[in-house]
């Protein structure tokens, strides 16, 4: 199977539990919601490190050029997109044959692979879950029609409300802000990588 990649870049995880960690960021193209709150560009393969890879191994190996030396506790971040319409058992083991821990973010739509070290899943457009299990969730807020609480009973070890970008997010900030000051099993998480400017 062949995997089309949008970006791989070297930077810091900018969101989330693993907010400010090193991490290769594996950028799949292509993703199966259309949200019309989406700040992301996964459309094409052109993006620095992007491109079309034939094989798992290729894949892993293109990933771990981009480490630039560091072998510490190297971590490579799946996203999208939708990373899991293309990520399969073979390129969980390739990556964890070069010491990777595999992060992924996923909307929680499809299946887990066997193999993902840690999953964050981002619920959209109210869309059920079918990965009611994992190391976080991590809610895009406020969205139309989404009660927060409602994730409240899957097997997740964190919850977080990121308010969503754009024209409105000062407003959606104060919301985030004011729920999980309302409601403490929420913790708000910022992007902090458009903040100070890196990928």
């Amino acid at each position: 199977m062949g995997y089309r990649v949008k970006e791989i870049v070297y930077t810091l995880q900018g969101e989330g539990a693993n907010s400010g960690k090193a991490v290769v960021l594996c950028r799949f193209e292509g993703c199966n919601l259309n949200c019309s709150f989406c700040d992301t560009d996964y459309q094409g393969i052109d993006g620095p490190g992007g491109g079309e890879f034939s094989s798992a191994s290729s894949l892993a190996e293109a990933v771990t050029e981009r480490l630039q030396g560091q072998i510490d506790q190297p971590r490579v971040l799946c996203t999208g997109g939708e990373p899991l319409l293309q990520i399969d058992g073979q390129l969980t083991q390739a990556f964890h044959s070069k010491g990777f821990e595999i992060l992924l973010e996923t909307n929680g739509t499809i299946e887990l692979p066997d193999g993902i070290d840690w999953v964050c899943v981002s619920p959209k457009e109210g869309r059920e879950p079918v990965v009611k299990k994992g190391n976080e969730l991590k809610l895009p807020f406020p969205q139309k029609n989404v009660d927060p609480g409602s994730y409240l009973s899957l097997d997740f070890e964190r919850f977080y409300l990121q308010p969503i970008s754009g024209i409105d997010l000062e407003e959606n900030t104060r919301q985030a802000v004011e729920y999980c000051l309302n409601n403490p099993r929420w913790a708000l998480s910022l992007q902090i990588h458009k903040y100070i400017g890196i990928p």
